[in-house]
Parts: C-alpha cells; structure tokens; sequence
C-alpha cells in the first residue's frame, strides 16, 4: 500500500470527522513539502509522511477515554493504534516501528531524535498555530526554540509575518 493509499484509508477511519480530517492532511502536506525541501532520503519521507497521516490517530480514543486529547494521552494511546492501524496496510516492521514510536511522541518537544522526528513537530505546529488562533508571541517562540530546518522556519516566518 502507498501513501496515498494509506491517506485514503486513514480519512475512510476518520468517520467524517471533517476537522480531523483537514488537520491530518494539512500536516501530511507541510510535512511533505518540508521533508522534499530538506531532501530527505527516500525511505525517511514515506515514514514521515505516514507519521503525520497518522499522528492524531489516537484523539477519538482519548476524548472518550479521558475526556481529553491532550497530548500525553494521545502519545500513550496512539503508538499502539498506530501500529495497529498499519498492520493491514503492508509496511515493514520499521516502517510501523518507526511511526508508532512519532506518534508516541510528536507532542514531545525535547530530546527530538532523527529528521523525521522534528519535520513531523514542525509541520505539526503549523497547521496547529493557525487552528488555535497562537498568538505571535507563541509562535516566535516555538520557532526560536523548537523548529531547526530551514523549510520550517521559512514557512513559518512566511505564514506568520515573522522577521
């Protein structure tokens, strides 16, 4: 199964959720674009684009689970849903391994390991900082501290006149 593919089958379990679903591909696109733009090797772009397909998996679980989907209950559900989730869609073993752990950990903000990791949080924060209405206080700081690549950065000054 291709990402496409995988795109297609992650919206069909969305149900219709029309804000999930426009979020989850807001972020696969910023990631996309992102992850092309720093010239990600081939097998590192599908897991980061898969991740950020799938990255939110866990939010119809935790709001009825917790009442809530903020972010460590969804990295404590979502590595598993995840890896579930792409049992069927005939990725290997370090392709879900790879997803699951993301996901298990894309609200994480510290200790980002590998370009797959920190493309994800950035294209994350992009979509998240318009939904959210984030102040530009926020989102300088965020660029300040949390995005590294010169896609992101650019993307986010850009998107949020940021000199």
């Amino acid at each position: 199964m291709n990402v496409s593919e995988i795109a297609a089958r992650m919206i069909a379990y969305s149900n219709g959720d029309l804000h999930r679903i426009n979020h989850l591909m807001k972020v696969y696109a910023y990631a996309k674009t992102i992850g092309e733009c720093e010239k990600l090797d081939s097998k590192t772009q599908t897991v980061l684009e898969v991740a950020a397909i799938v990255h939110d998996i866990a939010i119809p679980l935790c709001l009825e689970k917790y009442g809530s989907s903020d972010g460590p209950y969804q990295e404590a559900e979502g590595a598993v849903l995840a890896a579930e989730f792409l049992d069927g869609c005939g990725c290997s073993d370090e392709l879900k391994d790879r997803v699951a752990f993301l996901v298990g950990h894309h609200h994480t903000l510290k200790g980002i390991t590998g370009p797959d990791y920190q493309i994800l949080v950035e294209a994350d924060f992009l979509v998240n900082a318009d939904e959210h209405h984030l102040s530009q206080d926020t989102i300088r700081h965020m660029m300040d501290s949390v995005f590294r690549t010169d896609t992101g950065i650019a993307l986010l000054k850009t998107m949020y006149s940021l000199a």
